[in-house]
């Protein structure tokens, strides 16, 4: 008897880690009960007969009875989008299928941020139900950092309301006691009122039922707009279980902080409120239209060229990054040389910022390579080709970024600083600053002084294709 093969198709915006990569391998092969076998995976750029990019990669190290070959695109999504979308067929995917699994990859904990680790995320799966509804939802947890041994109360209500929304968590180890989903309105209610407050001067999230209105409290105003992420994603899904578990009521926001003007009707929490008819306390929600598509296909960021490198570097070298915050992206840690993973300062001394001192910034690169052969720290900044000069110019803004980490953690590297283009149909560089272009074609340009790092990564992926 034959098994059936196909294809696995990752839609991501994200840099495709290998970690990653293995549980969404795991979670699938368990979801089909079939046996699969993992070994040294790697991420190999797929190049035409002219070695130019087909900005698809496939990834090698992965064996499944039911599984063909497992490709990688990149993509760009509407405003509220999910890490990845697995689908599961023979022929790259469109707009119009289905895919098998939506994930939202996280390595943060509640042990760093209580609301960045759940609820900064929850709007997502609230969003892609009006165009996937039959997909599988999941949070996945790419810890790069011990697991907080006593989880927070926000983190519990959180992951209750995900699991109520029919949201499946990995890679995190939960007690079964406390996190299920709730089963009744009164239920979510009882649970936020016995949540202990916020510091005063913080609006809190509560919940009150009166008659035939649910109110909830909760800021939406920050920097002069609808722009409260933690928020958004906490009243959104609260307001979505509220829906699920039977009301069919009014809800209302309150304390949002918001005047008429700040509600658009292409922000992400107002298309929400449309879907779920959530009111806004003394404003007017106006009609909102979702975007078309839910993705599509990234042929124009900057991070196809620094993603590019970034994995050519990691799959044919022996050199690794160690800090990557790649445009769109969600920003990594920094791993000193010991392979401690630590989060970055936003200032060299937040004192004088708050004072008013803007230099006291942290400005940051969008990937630090390390060399191991020529003993290297590379800092790269991306830019689409025609902003170039604007990547070069931002190339002298780092000091401060090599003081507190490059130049304290990694002491005998010589730091080399350059910038990696996507974009045009050039096929020369001429500014000596620029190490790589990926142009529109695909070609592979490096330039006249590129580190010895990109040159060696380039030609061992034209030797593997040769």
């Amino acid at each position: 008897m034959t098994t059936i093969k196909k294809n696995l198709w990752i839609l991501t915006e994200e840099r495709p880690k290998i970690k990653v990569l293995e549980m969404i391998f795991k979670y699938f092969a368990q979801d089909y009960n079939c046996g699969f076998f993992v070994d040294n995976i790697r991420i190999i750029p797929l190049l035409d007969e002219n070695k130019c990019f087909d900005f698809t990669y496939q990834v090698i190290g992965f064996s499944c009875a039911k599984v063909d070959k497992v490709y990688i695109k990149t993509v760009s999504g509407a405003s509220s989008f999910t890490d990845f979308l697995i689908f599961y067929q023979d022929n790259q995917p469109v707009q119009t299928d289905v895919p098998l699994y939506a994930i939202e990859e996280t390595k943060t904990d509640d042990k760093e941020s209580r609301n960045t680790g759940v609820f900064q995320r929850c709007s997502k799966f609230v969003f892609i139900q009006n165009y996937y509804p039959t997909t599988k939802k999941i949070m996945l947890y790419a810890l790069q950092v011990e697991q907080k041994e006593k989880p927070t109360e926000t983190y519990i209500f959180g992951t209750r309301l995900l699991l109520t929304l029919g949201v499946e968590i990995l890679g995190k180890k939960l007690d079964e006691n406390i996190f299920k989903p709730f089963t009744s309105i009164d239920e979510v209610i009882k649970c936020k009122k016995s949540m202990r407050r916020p510091p005063a001067g913080n609006v809190p999230i509560l919940i009150t039922q009166s008659n035939k209105t649910i109110q909830i409290s909760g800021r939406l105003y920050k920097s002069n707009s609808l722009s409260h992420d933690p928020n958004i994603g906490a009243l959104s899904i609260i307001s979505a279980v509220l829906r699920k578990l039977g009301w069919k009521d009014n809800i209302v926001i309150t304390q949002h902080g918001l005047s008429q003007k700040h509600v658009s009707k292409t922000n992400k929490f107002v298309q929400i409120a449309n879907k779920l008819n959530i009111g806004l306390l003394d404003l007017n929600v106006p009609q909102a239209t979702f975007p078309q598509e839910y993705w599509h296909y990234d042929m124009k960021g900057e991070k196809l060229a620094t993603i590019f490198i970034h994995i050519v570097v990691e799959n044919f070298t022996e050199s690794y990054s160690v800090f990557e915050n790649h445009a769109g992206c969600e920003k990594g840690y920094f791993q000193t040389s010991k392979g401690e993973r630590i989060p970055l300062a936003k200032y060299t001394d937040r004192a004088k910022y708050k004072a008013g001192d803007k230099d006291q910034i942290v400005s940051i690169p969008d990937l630090v390579l390390l060399d191991i052969t020529e003993t290297e720290a590379i800092t790269i900044e991306g830019k689409k080709y025609e902003f170039r000069q604007n990547g070069i110019n931002e190339l002298a803004g780092y000091d401060a970024f090599d003081n507190l980490y490059l130049k304290k953690y990694y002491t005998k590297y010589k730091i080399v600083r350059t910038v990696v283009l996507y974009g045009s149909q050039e096929e020369t560089i001429a500014e000596i600053q620029v190490g790589f272009l990926l142009n529109q074609k695909g070609k592979l340009v490096l330039g006249i002084k590129a580190p010895k790092l990109f040159k060696r990564a380039i030609q061992n992926l034209l030797d593997y294709w040769n």
